[in-house]
C-alpha cells in the first residue's frame, strides 16, 4: 500500500485549546502508519470570514493563503476532521475553514474525530459535521474518534497519557486508509463529472 497524504484539519482557534493535542496525536499516528500528514490548523491559516469561496475567485486571482490551501486540499487522499463541541455542534473557525472550498474535497473520504471537556467526547458535534462533510463532497467513514475530558488524554505534544487511544485510533485509521485506497484507485479511473 503506498502512503497517503493526509490532511488533518483542526477547528479551534480559542486560547487555551485542548483539542490540539488530539490533533498533534493523529499527525503523528498517521506518519508512524507510513504517511504524509499535514495539520490545518485555522490559528495559522487565518482565514477571513467567509465572503468568497475559492471558487469564485478568477483563476490565479485568489489570496495567497487561499490558493496554498486549495492545493493542499486538492492534492490530498484523505481528510481527518478534529473538532470539538460548541454549542451541540462545531466551533465557528471549522466551519468558517471549511466552507472556503467545495469541489477541492470531491471524491476523497473524511472521519471525524471529536472532542470535549466532559463525558461525552463531542459526539453531538460530530453527528452535524457528518452532514456537513457529505454535502461537501468528502463523505465521513462510518467510525468515530471519540476523545472525552481531552485535556486529561494528551501532554501537549500529543502523546496520549493512555495507550488506549493508539489501539483506538489504530482501527479508527485503518478503516480511513481502506476507503482512501479504495476512492483512489477509483479516481484513477475517472469520476462521475
Amino acid at each position: 500500500m503506498e502512503p497517503l497524504e493526509i490532511l488533518v484539519i483542526y477547528g479551534s482557534v480559542r486560547h487555551h485549546r485542548q483539542g490540539i493535542r488530539a490533533a498533534r496525536f493523529l499527525v503523528a499516528e498517521c506518519v508512524a502508519r507510513g504517511h504524509r500528514a499535514t495539520l490545518i490548523d485555522p490559528a495559522e491559516e487565518q482565514l477571513p470570514l467567509l465572503d468568497r469561496m475559492y471558487k469564485e475567485y478568477e483563476p490565479g486571482q485568489a489570496p495567497e493563503g487561499l490558493e496554498r490551501l486549495a492545493g493542499r486540499i486538492k492534492a490530498a487522499d484523505a481528510f481527518i476532521v478534529v473538532s470539538g463541541e460548541y454549542n451541540h455542534s462545531i466551533p465557528p473557525a471549522l466551519s468558517n475553514l471549511l466552507d472556503h472550498f467545495l469541489e477541492e474535497y470531491f471524491w476523497r473520504p473524511s472521519a471525524i474525530a471529536c472532542y470535549s471537556a466532559g463525558p461525552f467526547g463531542g459526539v453531538r458535534a460530530a453527528m452535524q459535521l457528518r452532514a456537513m462533510l457529505c454535502e461537501l463532497g468528502t463523505p465521513s467513514i462510518p467510525s468515530l474518534l471519540p476523545v472525552p475530558a481531552v485535556q486529561d488524554a494528551f501532554d501537549d505534544e500529543g502523546r496520549p497519557k493512555d495507550e488506549a487511544y493508539r489501539r483506538r485510533a489504530g482501527r479508527f485509521l485503518g478503516e480511513l486508509e481502506w476507503y482512501a485506497n479504495a476512492l483512489k484507485a477509483a479516481r484513477r479511473g475517472g469520476v462521475p463529472y
